[in-house]
């Protein structure tokens, strides 16, 4: 089976400045990281809250999600980090 992104679901990490978020392959829980920076490439001018990074990581959600299945490889990995 493919890898979804049935889960909505996403969380800033203000620690590791990024955006934490998840993918399923079957049962398989795929743990994925966007870091800050990333997400500045796709918005020119956003901010470094919270708010602001989560709001862009939804504004590209479709590019950031294109991204994480081409990075992601079926084995034994269960967490990518997008950098």
């Amino acid at each position: 089976m493919a890898l979804r992104f049935s889960n909505p679901s996403r969380s800033y990490d203000g620690t590791r400045h990024g955006v934490w978020f998840w993918g399923y392959d079957n049962a398989r829980e795929i743990t994925f990281f966007v870091e800050d920076r990333v997400l500045k490439n796709f918005d020119s001018t956003p901010g470094s809250d919270e708010a602001e990074m989560l709001a862009s990581f939804d504004r590209h959600r479709e590019a950031i999600l294109k991204i994480a299945m081409t990075r992601y490889v079926d084995g034994p990995h269960t967490l990518y980090t997008l950098h």
